[in-house]
């Protein structure tokens, strides 16, 4: 993957040096160059000194070609306007933002960008979700600790009863779309075949949900 992290504070040095490390192609861009002496001395990436809302610091980034972009600057305006850009404009698949005022947050859904509550998470959240291509994060609650995460039914799930996939307190289906229609699952109803699956996941159980979904082993 080729990632995009605007901000080089803490979060962002250590989410780029785990992604580098990890074979990822990173570029990291930050207005104040000292910023860069947060990455790890392992660091396999690139810096660019610029702004994270400029086009051309950000072609220069290559985000033309990006798979993702994280916006963790120390401001929510910039951080807004750099990953409605990644968004809107260069049409990068992941986005992935920081966010300190969480009643912000529905502005950052309506432009389809995925927000961590810097409070809670860091870096290992940034890798999450930039990582986790097979999870799509339709919507989150509080600061991040429940997610209703969209998945398709596969395999080895067509058939079985949704019940199977309800842990107490962890994960619930919420409802699923088959062939265009919602349906509220019930006792006794089973996957079929093109269902979007709609379930609410606590945060500590994604894992969980990953390997029972087959989509982590």
């Amino acid at each position: 993957m080729h990632v995009i992290i605007a901000g080089c504070g803490r979060v962002g040095a250590q989410a780029a040096g785990e992604l580098a490390r990890d074979g990822h192609s990173v570029v990291v861009i930050d207005r104040n160059p000292k910023a860069f002496h947060r990455l790890p001395k392992t660091y396999a990436g690139k810096s660019i000194k610029g702004l994270v809302y400029d086009k051309h610091d950000l072609e220069a980034a290559g985000i033309v070609q990006a798979d993702a972009f994280v916006a963790v600057t120390n401001g929510d305006n910039s951080n807004i306007v750099s990953a409605r850009i990644a968004k809107e404009i260069y049409r990068v698949p992941i986005v992935v933002s920081r966010i300190y005022d969480p009643q912000r947050a529905e502005i950052y859904r309506r432009f389809g960008v995925t927000t961590f509550a810097t409070a809670v998470w860091g870096a290992n959240k940034v890798i999450e979700l930039v990582t986790s291509t097979d999870l799509n994060r339709e919507y989150t609650f509080g600061n991040d600790e429940v997610q209703m995460l969209v998945v398709s039914a596969i395999g080895h799930m067509v058939g079985r009863p949704m019940m199977d996939l309800n842990v107490p307190g962890e994960i619930q289906v919420a409802v699923i779309i088959r062939r265009g229609k919602p349906v509220i699952p019930v006792s006794g109803t089973r996957f079929e075949d093109g269902d979007q699956i709609h379930v609410v996941v606590h945060e500590s159980s994604i894992e969980r949900f990953q390997k029972m979904m087959g989509l982590k082993s």
